[in-house]
């Protein structure tokens, strides 16, 4: 990791930790903190490392259920300590959601997890890069449970969360939102469906007397041209493979995933847990090094 202008702390085992360093021939030392307040700004060839015991030893890219509770002890820890100390902000890694749940505790993603332990009421997935920001009006749902979880409500909660994070995190003043329809052609005309003519414009509708900047339901697979860009500040698509795939083709490796709608500031990686490269040394850290550099904008207000 590279010199930073934070106190970068990370939450782990640290015999894991030494472990992969040592395996892979890094020129890496650690500073085991018993305090965050011990920790200082981030200088390369170091990290600050806050212990969290494992239940049982690790293989690189081999899950194991009984180290489950590890995973979300560090996920508690890092909350409480983001709700306890200001400009502070928390950087996810891939998380394997199967194991959590063969271990026997009900989990469907950071997201969920992270609104339910701080008692947010609607999480907003947004994924960011350079030049583009897709949303979600629903997360981690199977295709065929997608069109009941889309209501007028939901969509208005989602959209103002989205409106006013745009305005808080990233400094524009009068955001300009596109959302996407749910059928092909947004539906076209009650055709294709009917959720856009009864759930998506009352929605918008109501919204715009509210005064925000709508534009919607836009069809899906035209939506993402260079000059219906152009025309917006953010994307609401309607389910996580309708967006995302194509944020991920423009700039994989360089999107961050932020959770909106939260008391904390949450970002994280626009990848998964590849268990096939754990512990090879050939896993790119251009993600992770994105969520780290927004999360520290964001926190100081400097985005």
């Amino acid at each position: 990791m590279h010199d930073l202008p934070a106190r970068l702390i990370v939450l782990c085992d640290p015999n894991l930790l030494a472990s992969r360093i040592r395996d892979l021939r890094l020129r890496v030392s650690q500073r085991i903190l018993k305090d965050v307040k011990e920790a200082e700004c981030q200088t390369k060839g170091s990290l600050q490392v806050l212990p969290i015991p494992l239940a049982r030893p690790v293989q690189p890219g081999q899950l194991d259920p009984e180290n489950a509770q590890y995973v979300l002890n560090q996920l508690k820890m890092s909350v409480e300590l983001c709700s306890k100390n200001k400009h502070t902000a928390l950087v996810t890694a891939p998380v394997q959601k199967s194991t959590i749940n063969e271990a026997g505790i009900p989990f469907t993603g950071h997201t969920e997890w992270l609104a339910q332990r701080t008692g947010a009421m609607r999480p907003v997935m947004m994924l960011v890069s350079s030049n583009l920001r897709v949303a979600l009006a629903t997360t981690h749902l199977s295709l065929d449970s997608v069109p009941a979880s889309i209501t007028q409500g939901s969509l208005e909660e989602v959209i103002t969360i989205l409106n006013h994070d745009l305005r808080s995190l990233f400094s524009i003043e009068s955001p300009k939102i596109m959302v996407l329809g749910l059928n092909p052609h947004a539906g076209e005309n009650g055709t294709l469906g009917k959720e856009e003519l009864e759930i998506i414009n009352p929605a918008l509708q109501a919204l715009s007397n509210r005064g925000l900047t709508l534009i919607g339901p836009v069809p899906a697979d035209t939506a993402f041209t260079r000059e219906r860009l152009a025309q917006c500040d953010a994307v609401l698509a309607m389910y996580h493979d309708q967006g995302l795939p194509v944020i991920k083709a423009l700039a994989f490796g360089q999107v961050v995933n932020i959770t909106l709608g939260l008391p904390i500031i949450r970002t994280s990686v626009d990848h998964g847990t590849a268990l096939e490269l754990a512990g090879s040394g050939s896993a790119r850290p251009d993600s992770l090094r994105q969520a780290v550099d927004l999360a520290i904008k964001l926190a100081t207000g400097s985005r």
